[in-house]
């Protein structure tokens, strides 16, 4: 209801506007077509800023407000620059002080704007509703590693709205993403285009806020791909998600926090105890002569003593201790004959 009012009152104000220009045109000397020319040029510029209003939904603060900013810091540096030099290219160049003035804007103006634009993720800038910050907002940012996203569980965990930080997907991870994809090999092939499928889903969710990053920091020039991961999420002060555990190892060495799915699913993981009773089906057999493997829902590996011979078979089998790996959770577990 505000937006719509806020598009009436500035139709108003542009029919306002018209009649303003046409009460300061000189009217004897133009023809009487004239003042409605103007009301529908008016009008019809109105009517376009509307409809790109409306069609335009998602608006970013932070670009809008670099570009405002741009904008008004080369009006500022235009006008000390034409003080400084129209009288020097005046007498020189004998050119008027307008023209001056306008290649001066042209060029500072866009100057400035793109300085904001590219480095409006680099710094700290306080004003009444607006800040730039180097960090997003709120949480802080999670930078996704290759692993992550061909694994796929990132995409389910953050649907559930457990994590409302915003996801970073370095151009560097996504290139070997994409190198992975148009891989000779058919597995490489199969994970990569499924971590691609990953991303394209993400990317669908409204509820979900992911980012290409697209810029090269210097400090990331000839490093490798886990280690440029490790340095972007210190720059910008965020974590790292990864399954990798060499991966989680190096960002640790450099003091940078780390989310690891492999922890986390194991902390989800339903806990037995000593003693337990469950019903669970025979796989495989074991490494030990009279073993028997089996697995439950989430993946968890169940060995079960005396069941070598029962492959195939549901069995009640009881639980005699549980190992914790960083492969994940081992369970033991005894037939019950």
């Amino acid at each position: 209801m505000d937006l719509i009012i806020l598009r009436c009152v500035f139709l108003l104000c542009a029919g306002g506007v018209s009649a303003i220009i046409n009460a300061s045109l000189n009217t004897a000397n133009s023809n009487e077509a004239m003042p409605w020319l103007v009301f529908t040029g008016v009008m019809s510029l109105a009517l376009v800023v509307v409809i790109a209003d409306i069609y335009a939904p998602r608006k970013r603060i932070d670009t809008i407000t670099s570009v405002y900013f741009g904008v008004l810091v080369g009006f500022l540096l235009t006008y000390v620059f034409s003080i400084a030099l129209a009288p020097l290219l005046q007498q020189t160049f004998n050119v008027t002080p307008l023209t001056v003035q306008l290649v001066i804007a042209l060029v500072l103006c866009y100057v400035c704007t793109s300085v904001l634009l590219q480095t409006k993720d680099d710094f700290r800038f306080l004003i009444p509703y607006v800040e730039f910050v180097r960090e997003v907002k709120g949480f802080k940012p999670l930078v996704l590693d290759t692993s992550v996203v061909i694994d796929g569980r990132i995409a389910d965990l953050v649907s559930t709205g457990v994590f409302d930080n915003q996801l970073i997907m370095p151009r560097f991870a996504l290139s070997e993403l994409q190198a992975i994809a148009d891989s000779g090999d058919k597995l490489r092939r199969i994970r990569g285009r499924r971590g691609l499928d990953v991303l394209n889903r993400m990317r669908a969710d409204e509820n979900v806020d992911l980012m290409i990053f697209d810029r090269e920091l210097p400090e990331l020039a000839g490093q490798t791909v886990d280690l440029k991961l490790v340095l972007l999420a210190k720059h910008l002060e965020g974590k790292v998600v990864t399954g990798d555990f060499n991966l989680n190892k190096v960002a640790k060495l450099h003091n940078v926090a780390v989310i690891n799915l492999n922890e986390i699913s194991n902390s989800l993981r339903p806990v037995f105890l000593p003693d337990e009773i469950f019903r669970l089906k025979v796989i495989k057999a074991g490494e030990g002569p009279e073993q028997g493997v089996g697995y439950l829902d989430d993946g968890t590996m169940v060995v079960i003593e005396g069941a070598r011979d029962r492959i195939g078979d549901e069995l009640e089998v009881r639980v005699t201790s549980t190992l914790q790996t960083n492969a994940g959770k081992m369970i033991f577990t005894k037939f019950e004959t």
